[in-house]
């Protein structure tokens, strides 16, 4: 299993998020992404780890590998509730673009 990271100040850790595509294979579709404490993020029936960091200004990235082997890397700007992003695996990868808004934490 790979080693998590979150920065202490990350607005990200302890949050309900909800991801709302506008553009890439989910386009027009919502997910809710609850990210524990404890370095772990949970959508649907899943629960992996994740890591999150400061990319500057009011911008955070978090990214996980899911147990169906693809990886989601996405930019989250606090300031303008929008995301970009990549959802990626071993054969391909999918440029990725939305909305979001913290719904708890």
């Amino acid at each position: 299993m790979a080693t998590t990271r979150t920065e202490p100040a990350d607005p990200i850790r302890g949050s309900t998020i909800r991801l709302t595509w506008t553009e890439g294979p989910t386009m027009g579709k919502t997910h809710e992404h609850v990210f524990h404490p404890d370095g772990t993020v949970e959508w649907g029936k899943e629960r992996v780890p994740y890591a999150a960091m400061k990319a500057g200004g009011d911008v955070h990235l978090f990214s996980y590998l899911s147990l169906s082997g693809y990886t989601l890397t996405v930019a989250l700007n606090f300031d303008d509730r929008t995301l970009v992003g990549f959802a990626s695996s071993d054969k391909d990868w999918h440029p990725l673009r939305g909305r979001f808004e913290v719904a708890g934490g």
